[in-house]
C-alpha cells in the first residue's frame, strides 16, 4: 500500500485519477457520502475537457436487495445523482447489480461474466465502513469470495439509515456486493476515507494482519493499492507508526509508504 494524507483527500484523489485517466477502461465505483466530493471534482475536470467518459465503461461495487432502479436511495439512483447524469458515459457501458432479480445466483455470475468481458477492472475506487468492510464485504469475507448476496450487519443498518430518513426499519437488509477477489483483480485501487470514524478501521486495515474479520485488511496483498486519508482518518494510524518514519510494517510483516500531499 501506498498512504497518502492530504489536506484535501478528494482533491488530491481526482488529480491522481486524472494522472491515469488514459490507462483506465473499466472504472469501479463506490457509492456513498465518501467518495461524493471526489466525483464532483471528477466532473469539474470532465467539464474543464480533461478527461472524459465516453470511451469508459463503469461497475459499481454493490446495490441494495428489494430496491428498484428508480428508487432514489438505490446505488444506481445515487450513482446517477453523483456523477453519471453529469458525464458522457453511454448507458450501455454502465453497469450496478440489480436490486430486484429473480435469480440472484445468476445476476451475481452475469457480473462477474460482464466484468471479465470488459477485460476487468483497471481502477476501483473504495470507500472504508466503520467495521472495515469495503462495498458491502462484511466479516466474515474471505479472500477468494466473488460477487454475492450478503446480509447486512447491525452496524451497517445503523449507519445507513440516515439515507432513509433514520427509520431503520426502511434499510434493506440484504444487498448484492462484489466479492474480496473481485476486487484484489483490479490492476490499481484507491480507497478513500475522511473523519475521525474512521480513523481506528484504517489503521486496522493498514497494521493489522490479515483477516475475514475485517475485509479491508485484504488490501495489504494488493501490489498497486493507495489509501488517501485526511488528517482525521489517519489520525490512530500516524499514532501507531514509528514517528517520522515513512515506511510503516503491518502484523503480516507487509511494508507500506506512507507520504504527504500539499
Amino acid at each position: 500500500m501506498e498512504v497518502v494524507v492530504a489536506p484535501d483527500v478528494d482533491q488530491f484523489a481526482a488529480n491522481w485519477l486524472v494522472e491515469q485517466w488514459d490507462e483506465i477502461n473499466a472504472l469501479g465505483l463506490a457509492t456513498g457520502s465518501t467518495p461524493e466530493n471526489l466525483y464532483g471534482w471528477l466532473i469539474q475536470r470532465y467539464y474543464d475537457g480533461d478527461i472524459g467518459f465516453a470511451d469508459k465503461t463503469t461497475f459499481n461495487l454493490d446495490e441494495y436487495l428489494s430496491l428498484a432502479p428508480n428508487h432514489p436511495q438505490s446505488y444506481r439512483a445515487t450513482i446517477h445523482r453523483q456523477l453519471i447524469q453529469y458525464v458522457d458515459l453511454k448507458p450501455e457501458n454502465f453497469h450496478v447489480p440489480p436490486g430486484l432479480t429473480n435469480d440472484v445466483e445468476a445476476a451475481c455470475e452475469a457480473y462477474e461474466d460482464a466484468i471479465a468481458a470488459a477485460g476487468g477492472i483497471d481502477m476501483w475506487i473504495l470507500g472504508i465502513g466503520h467495521e472495515g468492510h469495503i462495498a458491502f464485504n462484511e466479516a466474515p469475507s474471505e479472500k477468494e469470495t466473488r460477487t454475492r448476496l450478503v446480509d447486512l450487519s447491525d452496524s451497517t443498518l445503523y449507519h445507513n439509515a440516515r439515507f432513509f430518513d433514520n427509520d431503520l426499519y426502511r434499510v434493506p437488509k440484504q444487498a448484492i456486493t462484489v466479492g474480496v477477489a473481485t476486487i484484489l483483480e483490479a490492476r490499481k485501487l484507491l480507497l478513500l476515507a475522511k473523519g475521525d470514524a474512521k480513523a481506528q478501521p484504517v489503521a486496522e486495515a493498514v497494521l493489522g494482519s490479515q483477516t475475514e474479520k475485517l475485509a479491508a485488511s485484504w488490501l495489504q496483498s494488493h501490489e498497486a493499492c493507495v489509501v488517501a486519508l485526511d488528517h482525521a482518518a489517519a489520525s490512530e494510524l500516524l499514532t501507531r507508526a514509528p514517528a517520522g518514519e515513512s515506511v510503516i510494517e503491518s502484523a503480516d510483516g507487509i511494508r507500506h509508504t506512507i507520504t504527504f500531499a500539499a
